[in-house]
């Protein structure tokens, strides 16, 4: 009879089948074939059927230990045989995980590795782990501090096919009512995908050692940095999924409308309050209703430009926020420094504002995984841990966002 751990491999062995399967499919930009869906039904019926097994077996194996469990003094008789909890498996993977990005996969016993290990040899990262990583990157970054964000479990995601939603008066029993058809004549099948996010965190052999206590902490920092900076580029610049990056909202690709500016650098003299009428035009461009949770984002030298525009007896046109922590505002909206945006130059496009909440969304793949690069940098006395990570990210609402464009030379 196989153990617990055996059925464990197998059903891995069914999951990657079944991603084998619909990776295939989205590669190909297409639906699942009959013989592809009748696979993956019955990979299905396979998981399910092995996950009922798991847990009978599991039972099983914490019932036997308990019977060979001597009855130590003092106790009144048998222990129940209570299974473990969620949270002591939640330990047990995290301390697994550990274990293996120290050593390796290779060093640790066979029942630890199932723990934590894939089909592919990498690490899975525990489920309450990458939560934590995940929610420490909007404070490492610019874009998810201002987009939404949305876990999901598929490699793509459908694009609305459909307008917002129409509303009219009247009563519904006297067909009174006036509403529009908010569906397109052809609806357009348009996905966002999940790319695949890759980075490198690498740590000496000594100071591993001596991180006992502070490992978990390291590992979140580490992993988050070795994101987060990536995915604000991308998020920002991003040339889609043909490039194997999310869609940037600056891009064309993100289908924010422009607000053309009335220079192309504003660097004569009295030029630069050229911009700041610009600006005001920009915040105007966007629809009142993403008016009142808009922000702008700009590179921090475009802020600085801003913040030397004087008037003629010199005297500044505006001035940031002195208050520490608080982030500088251009009439009354804050300003979050977007380093990827262009400077100011010909035809560039240095500056948005809008709603980025409604109008930007994050998607992230559950599944993060690590790969323990023990010999790689072994003459330099470190250890690397190349991390993959599933993300995407899209324009959902590009009404919400406007772009300032400058004019062409």
């Amino acid at each position: 009879m196989p153990t617990s751990v055996e059925l464990r491999q197998q059903r891995n062995a069914v999951v990657e089948s079944m991603r084998a399967i619909t990776e295939a499919a989205e590669a190909a930009d297409r639906g699942l074939t009959a013989e592809e869906r009748q696979a993956y039904d019955r990979h299905n019926t396979d998981f399910s059927g092995l996950s009922e097994r798991i847990a009978r077996q599991e039972t099983e194996e914490q019932r036997a230990a308990e019977m060979a469990r001597p009855i130590g003094p003092g106790r009144g008789g048998p222990d129940d045989g209570q299974r473990r909890t969620d949270e002591q498996r939640a330990a047990d993977r995290r301390t697994a995980f550990f274990r293996a990005l120290r050593g390796g996969l290779a060093r640790m016993p066979a029942e630890q590795r199932a723990l934590v290990e894939n089909t592919a040899g990498e690490l899975l990262v525990p489920e309450d782990l990458e939560a934590e990583i995940i929610r420490s990157l909007p404070e490492l970054t610019i874009m998810r501090g201002l987009a939404s964000q949305r876990s999901i479990t598929s490699n793509r995601v459908r694009r609305r096919s459909l307008s917002e939603v129409a509303v009219g008066w009247g009563k519904l029993e006297t067909s009174a009512q006036t509403l529009t058809d908010s569906m397109p004549s052809t609806p357009v099948e348009d996905f966002t995908y999940v790319e695949d996010l890759y980075g490198l965190a690498k740590i000496g052999e000594d100071e591993l050692d001596d991180s006992d206590q502070n490992l978990d902490a390291f590992v979140r920092d580490s992993f988050a940095r070795a994101c987060a900076e990536a995915e604000d580029t991308a998020f920002t610049i991003g040339t889609g999924h043909a490039s194997h990056q999310p869609v940037g909202f600056t891009t064309a690709g993100g289908g924010v409308p422009t607000v053309t500016g009335s220079d192309t650098d504003y660097a004569g003299a009295g030029e630069g309050v050229k911009l700041l009428d610009d600006l005001k035009k920009l915040i105007y461009a966007v629809p009142a209703a993403y008016r009142r949770n808009g922000a702008f984002a700009m590179s921090s030298v475009t802020e600085l430009f801003i913040s030397t525009i004087k008037d003629t007896t010199g005297g500044y046109y505006w001035q940031g926020s002195t208050q520490a922590g608080r982030p500088n505002t251009f009439l009354g909206y804050a300003i979050a420094n977007q380093e990827d945006m262009a400077s100011l130059a010909a035809a560039k496009r240095v500056a948005a504002f809008g709603d980025f909440n409604a109008g930007y969304r994050v998607y992230d793949r559950a599944g993060m995984t690590v790969k323990v690069l023990d010999q790689l940098y072994a003459e330099q006395g470190m250890i690397g841990w190349k991390i993959r990570k599933r993300v995407g990210g899209d324009v959902v609402r590009p009404e919400a966002l406007r772009i300032l464009l400058t004019a062409a030379s």
